[in-house]
């Protein structure tokens, strides 16, 4: 859970963010190593900057759900995560280099956190997840600070005070883990209600994974991009229709928006 990226408080310039047109999405084509530079200098900003992930779950999420397209489509990163997104650009014309699917990255920005002296505060999963994650989060990479912790099933009346209780932490970090679409439209809604947050990543399973309460895929499973088989393998009841209908009604959507849909159109 480290990379090769040293810390440094040199202050640099706002590393170049280009967004591509990637059906009617607007989609952060870049590596890993720039995440990092962008990271440090969101780290340094006075405003709180978004990083969600696009996979063909979310893809399809977008086409059905205007507000939640809205939202990704002004994030200050929009990640590619996964095959599906992998192969769809090759129908987009888009040159996609590696994958930067959360549950490997989002490890790693904690990493730099870390090694930066930074403060987190994960909200998400269900009660005791989120503590669970924290516990082995420090046992992992030394010299993190958890500052708060907080399971992701609450009442829209408690909002308010899960902010104050953000704020109160002094987190620079946070790390949602409330499921598509809900953490990407409630980090939208309420980031400039944060006053001292940074960074807001929306990580879908990863406090689960973190956890130990979901199981990965073995590593040669990850490699070739099927972990999502996997996923399906281990909750099939859950999984199936988003894996198996899932996937047949993302590339539906991808030849709809590409031939069927006027230009002018089609990010509407």
């Amino acid at each position: 859970m480290t990379t090769e990226l040293e810390s440094t408080k040199i202050s640099m310039p706002a590393p170049k963010v280009t967004k591509y047109d990637f059906f009617n999405i607007k989609l952060d084509i870049t590596g890993q190593e720039e995440v990092f530079r962008q990271c440090k200098h969101f780290l340094n900003s006075n405003r709180p900057n978004t990083i969600f992930f696009l996979n063909a779950h979310c893809f399809n999420q977008s086409q059905i759900n205007k507000e939640y397209r809205n939202a990704i489509n002004q994030s200050d990163l929009l990640l590619n995560d996964g095959i599906g997104i992998k192969l769809a650009s090759l129908l987009a014309g888009v040159n996609i280099g590696e994958n930067l699917n959360g549950t490997d990255l989002i490890p790693k920005i904690l990493a730099l956190a870390g090694r930066e002296n930074k403060k987190v505060f994960f909200l998400g999963g269900i009660e005791g997840v989120a503590e669970k994650a924290a516990s082995r989060t420090r046992k992992l990479i030394p010299g993190i600070r958890i500052s708060g912790c907080r399971s992701g099933y609450f009442k829209d009346e408690d909002t308010e005070g899960i902010i104050k209780h953000i704020d109160n932490s002094g987190a620079d970090i946070l790390v949602l883990g409330m499921g598509v679409p809900k953490q990407e439209l409630w980090a939208y809604e309420n980031q400039k209600k944060l006053k001292n947050i940074k960074i807001i990543i929306a990580g879908g399973a990863i406090l689960d994974f973190i956890s130990g309460r979901a199981k990965r895929a073995p590593l040669w499973m990850r490699k070739i991009h099927m972990e999502w088989l996997y996923r399906l393998y281990r909750e099939p009841g859950r999984m199936w229709k988003r894996y198996i209908i899932g996937n047949i009604i993302f590339f539906v959507h991808l030849f709809r928006i590409k031939y069927l849909l006027p230009k002018n159109n089609q990010a509407s």
